[in-house]
């Protein structure tokens, strides 16, 4: 079985404008907008169930829409059902926790644990690869930014992806990625290279973020530079954690 990818638009930072719904045999994936070829291939595919990879608006917009146009059953991770209510502005009819299976007509998908981008980010398991979300991305790089994200989880769950080595990657924006375990591996250095630029700043006596932020970054980041903000926090979150420099929300120093 192999995705069905429709993309929709969608409120997203992402140049497209876009995100990728997904169905998976009679599972629809993401819907974050709505438009007349993703109404035509719910019904075409007889769509019985919603999920999403996570909940951020441009994933969770249409999923009421489609839930009650179509009677589907919505489905989200246990332990986040208020956070899904709020932000799909539905309740959730069941639950899934990482490892398990939901249906899709004639198979399952298997539920896989991929935090970092946000907390309950999760992918989903087909035999043609993995439905990943925001996790990765064929060209650029994934926002991992506070308060939200994780950078930890985020490095976590891209080994955890390389280690499991699926045929390919179906994610939420750009090109279908046909070798997981190079895009894990350019990610991690891209987030690890960062990382480094991170801790060089504050060694050399940056102490608040507008000022790591000018040191760990070399190019022009006009227009995004909120996110460069909320990355760079993330950063200091996990080295603080790791005991590589104390970092008070504020102000960071080298240890």
């Amino acid at each position: 079985m192999r995705p069905r990818r429709i993309d929709v638009p969608a409120e997203t930072r992402a140049p497209t404008g876009e995100t990728a719904a997904y169905l998976l045999g009679r599972l629809l994936v993401d819907p974050g907008g709505q438009s007349d070829r993703l109404d035509h291939a719910v019904r075409e595919a007889g769509a019985a169930h919603v999920a999403v990879t996570h909940h951020h608006p441009d994933h969770v917009a249409a999923v009421a829409e489609y839930a009650r146009r179509f009677d589907l059953t919505v489905w989200a991770r246990a332990g986040r059902t208020d956070a899904f209510a709020a932000a799909a502005g539905i309740d959730p009819d069941r639950t899934f926790s990482p490892g398990s299976t939901l249906p899709v007509g004639d198979t399952t998908v298997a539920v896989l644990d991929t935090p970092g981008h946000a907390p309950e980010h999760v992918g989903f398991v087909c035999p043609a690869g993995v439905v990943s979300g925001d996790l990765a991305v064929a060209e650029g790089s994934v926002v991992v930014g506070a308060p939200g994200g994780d950078m930890r989880a985020y490095l976590s769950s891209l080994r955890r992806l390389h280690a499991r080595d699926p045929e390919r990657l179906f994610p939420a924006h750009g090109p279908v990625i046909e070798h997981p375990r190079s895009a894990c591996e350019r990610l991690l250095a891209h987030r690890l290279d960062r990382e480094r630029r991170v801790l060089a700043a504050v060694r050399d006596g940056a102490r608040d973020v507008e000022a790591v932020v000018d040191g760990a970054y070399e190019k022009d980041i006009t227009g995004v530079r909120d996110l460069a903000r909320a990355t760079v926090v993330a950063h200091l979150e996990k080295l603080a954690v790791e005991g590589r420099v104390t970092w008070n929300g504020e102000r960071a120093q080298p240890t």
